[in-house]
């Protein structure tokens, strides 16, 4: 049974990796090249940083959402499939 639990939360944690990746690379990406261009422009506005960062994001989205909904709907289906073998009375 501890193996099965161990398993489980493996695999839920590795998931939220795999769907967490692309929005976390995008922004990264976007807010490092947002911070140089302030520091050499020497334009120090917070609104300049959040609007693309969220253009990103929301374009990430859009073009990874049916992946990570699948991804997310095939680790949902295993775990009930494992459930009958997880419940015992």
């Amino acid at each position: 049974m501890d193996a099965e639990i161990v398993n489980i939360v493996t695999q839920m944690l590795w998931t939220a990796t795999k769907l967490s990746t692309p929005i976390l690379a995008v922004s990264l990406v976007v807010g490092t090249v947002v911070g140089l261009f302030q520091a050499v422009v020497s334009v120090q506005e917070p609104t300049l940083t959040f609007v693309p960062k969220v253009a990103a994001i929301g374009v990430t989205l859009a073009l990874t959402g049916g992946w990570m909904m699948s991804t997310m709907t095939d680790y949902v289906e295993e775990l009930f499939a494992m459930a009958p073998e997880l419940i015992r009375l």
